[in-house]
């Protein structure tokens, strides 16, 4: 048996599934991962593994090829339809052939790798560790995104005292985490637009600096200059100074939403030069068409937060007001409020709007561009 280590750029007690019907060859498998510091979990057949990973979510599937009942290839199919908290779980195929035309059908079955029988140990780990950074190099960019989201996000206030500068430099820093993010004065002006927001404008809503934002449709230009009426009279202070509204767009099953909120402070007039607008408010753009929904769980377990959070969570960045959400939910809007308090805290934010945004990025990460 081989008695290494993983190196320290491995992931510590990973969860590790086997599924292998020779038994002897999965006691090995699993002793020499349970050696290494991972969490071995064994499975005789495909459907026992599929038990498995419904009740532990590995963080890495070893799995024969040729098992009685549901082979590999089933096994991988059926992972890969369970949804996005098993998007990024790698795959490896363990195969007593080394016929090239196998791992061609492995890969683009949508295996990650493949070991070919008898197993040599060494390259099994270093496979495995491999694999195991792999991930989690894209968890952390993931955590790195939402992180510089939340950064920004908080720094679109302090912009103001910075001027027209500061504002386009956070801006810039939005573009590749954030969903459409449209800036306007106090005349509805547009001040900047983020490159997310032009691309799911393009066939709903004219954006032009200077100018207020002219959706394709007059009904839905009048319904826009309402909503916007509205929130920036509405006390920048209070939550449901929000507008939600769908916009129609040619050539589209779904409608464009748009999300618009006051930004606190406005008035304030320090840092900008004479001539130059402040932004009032902000309209967050979300394409339904390419944005993948945020499964619960992985909403709850990223920011550790109970299941009726993360569903009010998600409400919200679904354009639903507390009001609503109370009603669909058959709880109080005190409750409601209660969450919200527990929400902005667990996700470091302080508005609506930073949360949805917030949700919104996380939905967009799953989406496949």
């Amino acid at each position: 048996m081989n008695h290494s280590t993983p190196n320290d750029a491995a992931v510590p007690g990973a969860r590790i599934l086997c599924a292998e019907d020779e038994a002897l060859l999965r006691r090995d498998i699993c002793e020499e991962l349970s050696e290494a510091g991972h969490v071995a979990i064994e499975a005789a057949h495909g459907d026992e593994a599929l038990e498995q990973i419904d009740a532990v979510h590995p963080d890495l599937i070893l799995c024969d090829i040729n098992m009685p009942g549901m082979n590999g290839y089933e096994l991988l199919a059926a992972v890969r339809e369970r949804g996005p908290e098993l998007a990024d779980t790698p795959f490896v195929f363990l195969t007593a052939l080394s016929d090239p035309r196998e791992v061609v059908d492995g890969k683009r079955a949508g295996a990650d790798d493949y070991l070919v029988k008898p197993v040599d140990f060494d390259l099994l780990l270093a496979t495995v560790e491999a694999r195991l950074r792999q991930v989690r190099r894209m968890r952390q960019k993931k955590e790195d995104e939402f992180a510089e989201l939340r950064r920004t996000l908080g720094g679109l206030g302090q912009s103001r005292d910075q001027g027209r500068r500061s504002l386009e430099f956070a801006a810039r820093a939005l573009d590749p985490v954030a969903p459409g993010v449209v800036l306007l004065d106090r005349g509805n002006r547009v001040l900047l637009a983020n490159r997310a927001a032009r691309r799911m404008a393009g066939d709903a809503l004219t954006l032009q600096e200077g100018r207020p934002p002219e959706p394709v449709h007059s009904e839905d230009d009048r319904r826009l200059r309402e909503a916007l009426r509205r929130v920036l009279a509405e006390e920048p202070a209070a939550d449901d100074a929000i507008e939600c509204m769908r916009l129609p767009r040619d050539g589209h099953r779904r409608e464009l939403l748009a999300m618009i909120y006051p930004l606190p402070g406005s008035g304030d007039q320090a840092g900008w030069e004479a001539g130059e607008e402040e932004p009032a408010a902000v309209i967050l753009l979300s394409d339904p068409e390419r944005r993948a929904r945020l499964p619960e769980d992985v909403l709850a377990r990223l920011f550790d937060l109970t299941p009726t959070e993360a569903r009010i969570a998600l409400a919200l960045a679904d354009g639903w007001r507390t009001a609503d959400i109370a009603r669909r939910m058959d709880v109080s809007n005190t409750t409601v409020t209660f969450h919200l308090r527990n929400l902005f805290q667990k996700t470091d934010t302080h508005r609506q709007a930073e949360l949805v945004a917030l949700v919104l990025a996380g939905s967009m990460t799953l989406a496949v561009e």
